[in-house]
């Protein structure tokens, strides 16, 4: 799939559909992140936190686990979206972990990440 040609509205609407399924008891910080691979599928994925702080997960990494479990190698573009109490008011960027496991399966000068506020207000890199 080329990475410029994708909807990105499209994924933006799925990351904040998903963030309802976000399991943040804890720090109350709800996020979701919807990856489009190159065989244009695209997986969700949502952060779990546990009370063993470490031992939780984040959501890009939820759904690249997810894609990379399905067969899938190549992440064309992934939607970040994430906000107290399940409310999208900030951008949200992955962090060090996530953004490392991402590089494990891009082409770094292709693929694209998306901070989102909404469908119609987000950043991309």
């Amino acid at each position: 799939m080329e990475t410029k040609n994708f909807d990105r509205k499209e994924l933006i609407k799925i990351a904040i559909e998903n963030q309802k399924n976000s399991y943040a008891p804890y720090s109350s910080y709800n996020v979701s992140a919807a990856l489009l691979t190159s065989s244009g599928k695209i997986y969700t994925g949502v952060n779990v936190e546990n009370a063993s702080y470490p031992a939780g997960v984040c959501a890009e990494r939820t759904a690249i686990c997810k894609a990379v479990s399905d067969g899938e190698r190549e992440i064309c573009a992934i939607a970040i979206v994430g906000g107290k109490n399940y409310t999208v008011k900030d951008f949200c960027a992955p962090c060090g972990i996530c953004r490392q496991t991402m590089r494990e399966f891009c082409d770094p000068k292709k693929m694209r990440v998306i901070f989102a506020k909404s469908q119609d207000e987000y950043k991309e890199l």
